[in-house]
C-alpha cells in the first residue's frame, strides 16, 4: 500500500491528466495585472482601443513592406509549427499577432515573447489568479474597458487586442520604459525575472536582420 502522501500525489496527477485530456483550460503560472483606478479620459481611450473587432486586414504603403510581412509570416509560421500544428490556425494566429501588435505600436516579436512566457501559446490558459488566454488578461479589464463579458477573453483576437492595449497603456505610463511596463503587466514591477524572460523569449521570434 502506498503512503498517504504518494496516494494524494497520484490522485492529483491523475486528475490533472484527466482535465488535460478533456480539453479543459489548464492553469498558467504567469503573474497578473493589478487593478488600479483609471482616469475617465484614460478609460474612454482604452475602451475605444479595444472596441473595434473587425478581423485583421494589414495595409502596406509599398510592395517592399508587404513582401517583408510575408517573409515574416512564413519564417515565424515555421518556428511556431511545433506549438500549433494546424496550418490555418497558425496563420490566423500570426496574422492577428502582427496586426494587433502593430496597431498598438508594439513589436510583434515582443508580443510573441510575452505570449510564450504568459501562456505557452495556450488559448485557454488560466492563471491561479484567474487571468485568461494567450496574454493572460485579468477579467476585471472586461469590466473596466470591455463589454463586461470575461468569457470573450478566450477569443483569440479579443485576447491579443486586450493584451496589446494594456501593455501599451503601461508603456505610456512608464514613459516608454518597456522593462518597467512589462513588470507592471505581470504585477512584478521593479523585479527582473519577468521582463528578462519576455526579452529572452522575444529573441526566438525575431525576423532576420532584427535585433
Amino acid at each position: 500500500m502506498k503512503p498517504l502522501a504518494l496516494q494524494r500525489r497520484s490522485l492529483l496527477g491523475g486528475a490533472a491528466l484527466a482535465l488535460a485530456g478533456a480539453g479543459l483550460p489548464r492553469l498558467s503560472q504567469a503573474g497578473t495585472q493589478a487593478e488600479e483606478p483609471l482616469a475617465d479620459a484614460v478609460r474612454s481611450a482604452l475602451t475605444a482601443a479595444v472596441a473595434y473587432s473587425a478581423p485583421p486586414k494589414p495595409r502596406f504603403d509599398n510592395i517592399e513592406a508587404r513582401l517583408a510581412y510575408l517573409r515574416w509570416l512564413g519564417a515565424t509560421s515555421e518556428k511556431l509549427k511545433s506549438r500549433k500544428s494546424e496550418v490555418q490556425t497558425r496563420i490566423e494566429f500570426l496574422e492577428s499577432v502582427w496586426y494587433e501588435a502593430k496597431r498598438a505600436g508594439l513589436d510583434p516579436s515582443l508580443l510573441l515573447g510575452l505570449v510564450q512566457v504568459e501562456s505557452g501559446f495556450r488559448k485557454y490558459a488560466i492563471s491561479s489568479a484567474g487571468a485568461r488566454g494567450y496574454t493572460q488578461v485579468m477579467p476585471f479589464w472586461a469590466q473596466l474597458i470591455g463589454d463586461g463579458q470575461a468569457s470573450r477573453l478566450f477569443h483569440m483576437q479579443t485576447n491579443l487586442r486586450f493584451g496589446c492595449v494594456i501593455l501599451r497603456h503601461y508603456l505610456d505610463r512608464e514613459k516608454g520604459d518597456m522593462y518597467l511596463a512589462l513588470g507592471r503587466y505581470n504585477g512584478s514591477r521593479g523585479r527582473p525575472e519577468y521582463p528578462n524572460a519576455v526579452f529572452g523569449a522575444r529573441r526566438q521570434w525575431l525576423a532576420p536582420g532584427e535585433s
